[in-house]
C-alpha cells in the first residue's frame, strides 16, 4: 500500500510538473500575446509608451500567478493513511506492519495527535450525534455501513462532508449530523446531514461501531492497532501527526 501511495505521490509530481509547464506556457503565450497586440489608431511612438507602462503590469502579474501556481502543485504533500500494527517504536520513529504485510517507518510529529478508538453499540448512535460512516454501495443503490464512529463533542463537525475513501473498494467516508434513526429487523437506517447534502445509510446489527478518547504517545507500543493520517515529505520519508489507536486489542475499523 505505501510502495503504491510513493509511486502515487511520484504520479502526482510528475502531473504537477507537466501541468506547471502548461501553466507557464500559457502564461508566456498570454504575455507575448499582450506585447505584441496593436492600439489602433496610435503613432508607432505613442503605441510604444503605452505598451511598456499598461502591459508590463500585466505581464509580471501573469508570470507571478503561473509561477507561484507552479511552485505550489510540485511542492505541496499529499496526505495518506496506513493501517495495522506498531512493530516497534523508538524515539520520535514508529515503525508500522501495514494490513498488506508492507514495513512502514514513520516520523512522529512533535504535536502529533494520539486519540484511543473503544467499542461502543449502535443504541448509542442517536439523533444529534455526528458521526462518520464508512459506506460502500448496495446493489440497490442503498449506502451500507462498513463501520461507524461516533466522534465526541470536541469532535464534532471534524471533515464534515462526504467523500472516498480507501478502506474498501468503491468505499466512501461520510462525517455528518445524525437526523433521524429508524429501527429495522436487522440493524438501523440513518439519514445523516451535512452542509452540502443528506443521504440515508444502513447499519447492520453486526456493524463495529466506535467512538473516539483521549490518548497519549504511551499507547504506541508495540502490539497497537493503529490507524496512522500521514503525509509524504520532500525527503521521501513520512511523518505522522494523527494516530488513532484501539483499546483492549481493537482493530479501528476505519
Amino acid at each position: 500500500m505505501v510502495r503504491a501511495a510513493a509511486r502515487g505521490h511520484r504520479r502526482a509530481a510528475h502531473i504537477g510538473r507537466g501541468r506547471s509547464h502548461e501553466v507557464l506556457s500559457a502564461a508566456r503565450r498570454i504575455a507575448h500575446h499582450l506585447w505584441s497586440s496593436t492600439l489602433v489608431g496610435q503613432s508607432e511612438t505613442v503605441m510604444t509608451v503605452k505598451r511598456a507602462s499598461f502591459i508590463r503590469p500585466l505581464i509580471a502579474v501573469v508570470m507571478v500567478a503561473a509561477s507561484t501556481y507552479c511552485a505550489f502543485a510540485q511542492r505541496a504533500p499529499v496526505p495518506t493513511r496506513v493501517r495495522g500494527t506498531i512493530e516497534s517504536v523508538n524515539g520520535d520513529t514508529m515503525q508500522v506492519k501495514s494490513r498488506s504485510g508492507e514495513e512502514v517507518k514513520l516520523r512522529l510529529a512533535s504535536d502529533v495527535n494520539v486519540s484511543g478508538v473503544t467499542k461502543i453499540s449502535l443504541a448509542d448512535v442517536k439523533p444529534g450525534s455526528f458521526i462518520g460512516a464508512t459506506t460502500v454501495p448496495g446493489p440497490d443503490g442503498s449506502q451500507n455501513a462498513v463501520e461507524v464512529h461516533v466522534f465526541p463533542e470536541s469532535m464534532r463537525g471534524t471533515g464534515e462532508g462526504s467523500r472516498p475513501w480507501d478502506l474498501k473498494p468503491n468505499s466512501s467516508m461520510t462525517n455528518a449530523t445524525v437526523a433521524e434513526s429508524v429501527v429495522g429487523n436487522d440493524g438501523h437506517t440513518l439519514l445523516v446531514k451535512y452542509k452540502d447534502g443528506e443521504k440515508k445509510v444502513f447499519v447492520a446489527d453486526d456493524t463495529p461501531v466506535v467512538t473516539f478518547v483521549p490518548g497519549d504517545k504511551s499507547e504506541l507500543k508495540p502490539g497497537a492497532k493503529v490507524i496512522a493520517f500521514m503525509k509524504q515529505l520532500p525527503d521521501g520519508s513520512f511523518e505522522t501527526s494523527r494516530v488513532s489507536v484501539g483499546r483492549d486489542g481493537l482493530t479501528p475499523p476505519m
